[in-house]
């Protein structure tokens, strides 16, 4: 697989199922309290974020202390930031994935 490649496509990816997202179900980035993508790396979650120009701060990461757990680490990072007080209730996050098989999707929640 070509690196380079799969870097740019899993960051267009997300980033364009996260628009997708707002757009289909009408809300406004402002209101999104947590961005939680895949775990990947620290580069493809940065560039997500900044594609968005989502603010760091609320982009929850955990690849620096747990690694890319493959589909578990969505499901990590948010149970990582509700048990650091970070996310709490009514907050809604926007979780964006990408993956093997070259598929993505993605999900706004409201914890």
């Amino acid at each position: 697989m070509d690196g380079r490649k799969i870097f740019k496509l899993a960051v267009n990816v997300m980033a364009t199922t996260a628009e997708e997202l707002l757009q289909k179900t009408g809300r406004q980035k402002d209101e999104i309290d947590w961005l939680i993508p895949h775990q990947a790396n620290q580069r493809i979650i940065d560039a997500v974020a900044e594609s968005l120009d989502f603010p760091r701060e609320k982009v929850v990461s955990t690849i620096q202390n747990i690694g890319n757990n493959s589909s578990a680490t969505i499901p990590i990072a948010v149970d990582t930031a509700i048990r650091d007080g970070r996310i709490q209730r009514g907050d809604l996050l926007m979780l964006v994935a990408f993956g093997g098989g070259l598929v993505w999707g993605g999900a706004l929640v409201e914890y």
